[in-house]
């Protein structure tokens, strides 16, 4: 027959140096510390949920000028126990961290310290000053991922030049994997949504331009709106949406199941394996996918021109080749690199960031979407508007 554990209880201590004198677990808070610092409270016998409504009036009894819990006496503890000692420490403002438990004791305490917060959100809250609040920890937040792309940025471009100086750090066969991945894949998805895109721009201005009897200009309209804008700016949201996500997802599920530690611990860094083969095939390939939609843009304009506004091929590649001009080109190409970098860098370091669940994998593949999309668009409108007074 087993010996039941005893109820639990508290001592109050009145002083390091004296002895512990008993107190009633109703009204242990009946003495208090001559000197007016804190008491020093030390629990007795089982905190276990058989005893859970003992222990809520032995710590509603508790005094309230208790500075450190000493729990090295208690004889068992479990999960009811530690959660009724924390929200003791919570009502009364105490560190947590100044709780003295058995060393038998350390783990349990642990597991139910981190999971102790994942409790039901409150509901939402209305109104101006919750609105205002919500819009500055999303301003706080927007901030912190900037600095974060900034430093991961600096980190990836001192880790290329380490590259340079040590050539055995480059992954060829990965590189080239992903630059089938993320530019062959591409090109009947990128070559199509361009042709059609053409086609529609070249629908909307010849319905204009005909009430002026300037038909004809559909072709610089179509040209120059796709090789200055169109072509890279589709090319990179189409990218942003199929490669930023994957690169997210990919690199997040190995995040979750432990295999970028299994790369640190084998000595090999995480940066020259998982991101610098996907920014290097998306530098490569989107200047390519873009010369394949700037050629589709205008095929579909010229389909358009063949077939419903009477410009022959040969009169649209005539007009074609006397209006365009190579600084148009230049221009649109001129942005494919640089939206290649965001696009490969956000979407590796919304991975990196996972935080090991599913839900964490989810929510960060969605913010690299809508970070890659929107830093894509307000780059190019800037760009636009600086080409435009430089006169290019």
């Amino acid at each position: 027959m087993g010996v039941a554990s005893a109820a639990p209880s508290i001592e109050l201590i009145q002083s390091p140096g004296s002895a512990p004198a008993r107190a009633q677990s109703t009204d242990p808070g009946s003495d208090r510390t001559p000197d007016g610092q804190g008491a020093r409270l030390r629990l007795r016998g089982a905190w276990t949920l058989h005893h859970a409504n003992t222990i809520s009036q032995v710590l509603q009894a508790a005094p309230a000028q208790a500075a450190a819990i000493d729990a090295r006496a208690v004889e068992r503890l479990d999960s009811a126990g530690v959660l009724q000692l924390l929200r003791f420490a919570r009502r009364n403002g105490l560190d947590f961290d100044a709780f003295e438990f058995r060393t038998d004791h350390h783990a349990l305490v642990a597991a139910i310290e981190d999971v102790a917060d994942e409790r039901p959100r409150r509901k939402r809250e209305y109104g101006f000053a919750a609105a205002l609040g919500r819009l500055g920890f999303a301003v706080a937040d927007n901030g912190k991922e900037i600095v974060a792309l900034v430093s991961f940025l600096g980190e990836n471009i001192a880790k290329a030049l380490r590259t340079i100086r040590e050539p055995r750090r480059f992954r060829l066969t990965a590189t080239v994997y992903h630059m089938e991945q993320v530019g062959l894949d591409a090109v009947p998805l990128i070559a199509l949504l361009a042709y059609l895109v053409g086609a529609v721009i070249a629908f909307l201005g010849a319905s204009i331009l005909a009430d002026f009897g300037a038909t004809i200009y559909v072709v610089e309209l179509v040209s120059i709106a796709f090789l200055r804008e169109f072509g890279v700016l589709l090319t990179a949201i189409v990218l942003a949406g199929r490669t930023a996500s994957a690169f997210t997802a990919q690199i997040g599920a190995m995040v979750s199941r432990e295999e970028v530690d299994a790369i640190r611990t084998l000595g090999l860094d995480p940066i020259d394996l998982l991101v610098h083969p996907r920014v290097i095939a998306l530098v490569v390939m989107l200047p390519l996918l873009t010369f394949i939609a700037m050629v589709a843009g205008l095929l579909g304009g010229m389909s358009v021109g063949a077939f419903s506004l009477d410009i022959p091929p040969q009169a649209y590649l005539a007009r074609l080749q006397s209006t365009m001009h190579l600084r148009h080109f230049l221009v649109g190409m001129s942005k494919a690199p640089v939206f290649a970098l965001i696009i490969g860098l956000i979407g590796c370091l919304e991975g990196l960031q996972v935080q090991g669940t599913a839900q964490s994998v989810g929510e960060r593949t969605t913010s690299s979407v809508v970070q890659t999309i929107s830093l894509v668009i307000v780059l190019d409108a800037i760009a636009a508007i600086w080409f435009m007074h430089m006169g290019w």
